[in-house]
């Protein structure tokens, strides 16, 4: 599955966001998940396991527990993708940072 196709999905894209933490356990991903999304504990092992075989993340088991960390290996894909499209936004974001900092120093004055 190629990056985008598994980034395109909001589940796991907030799993993702949560195991920027840190390792999880997967108990706790599914009440996460289940609590913001609704779905069934099935469905988040689902997504926790395309995650898994598609790189995005690891899984350690510890007795009972599977401990999920996240690997930022195919991110680096998606980021040189993006790099070409940089070019678009760079300069407005300098521009947003140029106009909030002239902000902070009038509210000084």
């Amino acid at each position: 599955m190629h990056a985008f196709d598994v980034l395109g999905d909001p589940v796991r894209r907030r799993i993702l966001e949560l195991l920027t933490d840190g390792e999880h356990a997967s108990g706790a991903v599914v009440e996460v998940i289940q609590a913001e999304f609704g779905i069934s504990q099935a469905a988040v092992s689902q997504h926790l396991k395309v995650l898994r075989d598609s790189g995005f993340a690891t899984v350690r088991i510890d007795g009972p527990r599977r401990l999920y960390t996240l690997d930022a290996a195919p991110l680096e894909e998606v980021d040189a993708w993006l790099s070409r499209f940089r070019i678009f936004w760079t300069h407005k974001l300098e521009a947003l940072a140029t106009e909030v900092a002239r902000g902070k120093r009038e509210r000084k004055d």
